[in-house]
């Protein structure tokens, strides 16, 4: 069996690999279900939702923290109780596992953050 997502750590991207088929990211985006494909399967993204501004601005501080640590750099908007995470991978103009392993670890926070505020 694969290695799941989660216990994965994104590797430097460099370019000159092609962006995951469709059918690729469908396979990823199951161990990410919440996550839609957009843009032809080239961008995957989801919003989260908060109780208030505060909450949405706790948990884009820890994104970025993570996207620090992992050298991923998501493109987020948010407001009053939201936050959209759209991940791709610039260089390839596509999808790259590193993607999907971003995604679980940004779905982990939302889980830590609901749970901490007892949700």
């Amino acid at each position: 069996m694969a290695e799941p997502l989660i216990q994965k750590t994104c590797t430097p991207c460099r370019g000159g690999v092609p962006p995951l088929t469709r059918a690729e990211a469908e396979g990823f985006v199951a161990q990410a279900p919440e996550w839609a494909l957009v843009d032809d399967a080239h961008r995957v993204e989801r919003t989260f939702r908060f109780k208030n501004f505060r909450e949405a601005l706790t948990f884009v501080e820890q994104v970025g923290e993570l996207a620090e640590a992992e050298g991923r750099h998501p493109d987020i908007n948010f407001g009053w109780g939201y936050a959209t995470v759209s991940l791709r991978t610039k260089k390839i103009k596509g999808l790259h596992e590193n993607d999907f392993i971003m995604a679980v670890k940004i779905d982990q926070i939302s889980r830590e953050m609901a749970s901490a505020a007892g949700a």
